[in-house]
């Protein structure tokens, strides 16, 4: 029984310490900055100067990205990276 007590101790300890490590692990919170190049209904290519990425823009401007955004705009673009696109949370200039 004395023994039960402190593994249960140390393995609560353990799991607090790997639950920080797991949510500071997402990328949700990317910032990437550029130029845009191309502009479509629902995203635009964004150069970074080191890369271009296909910006997802759904979530801020719907279908209406061409309302919001031209080619040769310097863009901030908050969001994370999924399946090949830079999914936008946030856009400014």
């Amino acid at each position: 029984m004395k023994i039960i007590k402190p593994l249960t101790v140390i393995g609560i300890a353990l799991v607090g310490l790997t639950i920080p490590t797991i949510s500071m692990a997402s990328d949700k919170d990317t910032t990437i900055s550029g130029t845009v190049e191309q502009v479509w209904e629902d995203g635009f290519r964004l150069n970074t100067g080191d890369s271009t990425h296909r910006v997802d823009s759904w979530d801020v401007y719907g279908d209406s990205t061409p309302d919001n955004i031209a080619v040769g705009d310097r863009l901030m673009v908050t969001g994370e990276f999924d399946d090949g696109e830079f999914d936008a949370d946030s856009i400014s200039n």
